[in-house]
């Protein structure tokens, strides 16, 4: 366990894991009501990479910054029931006694993996292995449970298709606790604004 200085401030305890990094945050409240919650109950948000997010959260909670977890990846997707990120979330959930999961998508994910996509098959070297890869996952269900690589990256049709999936798959994971809510946050950050999607 690593303690570090994060960029606006706060200190952190910071958890390495395979799919992403989980900070159990030390930070201070501003005190803006966005959802009616229990200041006592630990709360896992599952967010990207954004700086951004992260601060928007923190700012915009009534979440007590002692019960808030922060747990990073590059998006905040599982793919399947048994991937690393969800097995950060159920660890999470068993070590923190988390009460509430908030998977957290916002508009830049979508461009992001554009951008992704755009480059890999712009890579010469590429377009042999994509055939091979696409031929697998059409041919060798269920290990490949996306039909193409792109389907693959994309996690999904839309990011919100994408975020619904996981909402879905945590809500109804075997190991995760029946008390345990999970939600779905959107974050418009282009105008500022947070909505719950339950």
């Amino acid at each position: 366990m690593l303690k570090t200085k994060g960029m606006f401030g706060p200190t952190r305890f910071l958890y390495q894991k395979e799919s992403g990094n989980v900070f159990r945050t030390k930070l201070k409240n501003y005190g803006v009501n966005w959802m009616s919650r229990d200041e006592e109950k630990k709360v896992l948000f599952v967010i990207g990479t954004e700086q951004k997010s992260e601060r928007f959260i923190k700012e915009e909670t009534n979440v007590n910054p002692e019960n808030m977890i922060i747990l990073q990846t590059y998006q905040p997707v599982v793919s399947y029931p048994f991937d690393d990120l969800m097995r950060d979330i159920i660890i999470a959930v068993y070590q923190d006694n988390v009460e509430e999961i908030v998977v957290v998508s916002t508009n830049d994910d979508q461009k992001n993996i554009e951008d992704i996509l755009s480059k890999i098959y712009k890579n010469k070297e590429l377009p042999d292995k994509i055939q091979t890869l696409d031929y697998l996952f059409e041919n060798c269900m269920p290990e490949f449970p996306e039909g193409t690589v792109s389907a693959w990256l994309h996690g999904g049709k839309t990011v919100t298709d994408s975020v619904q999936k996981t909402v879905s798959i945590i809500r109804n994971h075997p190991l995760l606790p029946s008390h345990v809510k999970v939600k779905e946050l959107h974050i418009d950050q282009a105008n500022e604004k947070l909505s719950e999607i339950v």
